[in-house]
C-alpha cells in the first residue's frame, strides 16, 4: 500500500467528518471517554491519531475543567480540519506527531488515548512503546480498534461493492482498518511494551445513519479508497449509488441501521 493510498487530503477530511464521524466514530468516542472518566486521575491527556477531532471534542466536553488535552495526528490535513472544527479552547494543544516517534519527553502525560488509529501505524510495537514512554507511572492507555471486516457489515459491504468496479487490482484499503483485531496478539504487544492490567472488551454498538446514501458517500469519498477510484478514472456517482443500494439491502434506507463491533483496550503503565 502506497503513501497515497492512506493519504487523507483534499476533500476527504470534511467528507469523513460529516458522513462518517457521527455514524461510526462518535458512539465509540462516548464509550472511550466514559472509560477514561471511570478511573480518572491526573490531568494531562495525550490523544494519538486524533483524525478530524471526533474524540477530541468529546474529551473537551466531558473531562474535568483542569484537564489538559494534547491532540496529535501525523496527517496535516486531518489535523487542520480538527483544529477548524473544534471550538477554540486554551486547554487543547494541537501537534503534528508520528505515533511511533512522539515528540514529547518521557512521563509527560497521565493518560494516552487513541480511537481507531493504531491500525494505520506501520510499527505498532513502536507506538505502544512510545505510549508507555510518555506516560507517568501507573498512567493509563486506552484505545479502540475495529473487529474483523466480517464482523462489521458496513465495511464488508463497501469493500465488496467498490471492488466490483475494478477490472483488476481492486483497492485493498479496507483491509487496513479491519486488519488489527486479534486480541491475543494485541494483549501480547501491549504487555511486552511495559503495561499491566491489560483488559480487552468487545463492544457492539448500534450503527445508525440518517440515510444510506449519506453514509455511502462517506464510505466511498470520505476515506483513502477515493484516491484509488480517482486514479482509475471511475465515476464516483455510480459507485456511491451502488454502495447505497447494497447498504439498503443490509439495513434499510432512512434511517440505515446495522451493528458495528470493536475491541476497546485499557492498560496501566508499569510503575
Amino acid at each position: 500500500m502506497s503513501n497515497r493510498d492512506v493519504a487523507f487530503a483534499g476533500a476527504i477530511p470534511a467528507l469523513y467528518d460529516r458522513h462518517l464521524g457521527p455514524v461510526i466514530f462518535a458512539p465509540y468516542a462516548d464509550d472511550l471517554t466514559r472509560r477514561l472518566l471511570a478511573n480518572w486521575s491526573g490531568s494531562r491527556v495525550l490523544e494519538m491519531a486524533c483524525g478530524t477531532g471526533v474524540l477530541t471534542r468529546r474529551l473537551d466536553a466531558l473531562l474535568p475543567a483542569a484537564a489538559e488535552i494534547t491532540a496529535t495526528d501525523l496527517n496535516e490535513p486531518m489535523l487542520e480540519h480538527a483544529r477548524r472544527a473544534t471550538p477554540s479552547k486554551r486547554r487543547i494543544e494541537w501537534a503534528r506527531a508520528d505515533a511511533s516517534a512522539l515528540p514529547f519527553e518521557g512521563r509527560r502525560f497521565d493518560s494516552v488515548v487513541c480511537q481507531f488509529g493504531l491500525m494505520f501505524v506501520p510499527d505498532k510495537d513502536a507506538a505502544a512503546r512510545e505510549a508507555r514512554r510518555v506516560l507517568s507511572p501507573n498512567g493509563r492507555f486506552l484505545f479502540s480498534v475495529w473487529c474483523s471486516i466480517q464482523e462489521n457489515p458496513f465495511g464488508r459491504v463497501a469493500h465488496e461493492t467498490v471492488s466490483k468496479f475494478f477490472s483488476k487490482d481492486p483497492p485493498t484499503f479496507y483491509q487496513v482498518p479491519f486488519g488489527f483485531h486479534d486480541p491475543v496478539m494485541i494483549r501480547k504487544l501491549i504487555a511486552e511494551s511495559g503495561f499491566t492490567d491489560v483488559a480487552i472488551d468487545r463492544v457492539t454498538l448500534e450503527l445508525r445513519a440518517d440515510s444510506a446514501s449519506s453514509f455511502a458517500t462517506g464510505l466511498v469519498e470520505g476515506n483513502h479508497i477515493s484516491n484509488s477510484i480517482r486514479d482509475a478514472g471511475l465515476a464516483f456517482e455510480a459507485i456511491v449509488e451502488a454502495v447505497t443500494a447494497a447498504l439498503i439491502r443490509e439495513g434499510g434506507n432512512a434511517p440505515f441501521r446495522s451493528t458495528m463491533n470493536a475491541l476497546v483496550v485499557t492498560a496501566r503503565a508499569k510503575a
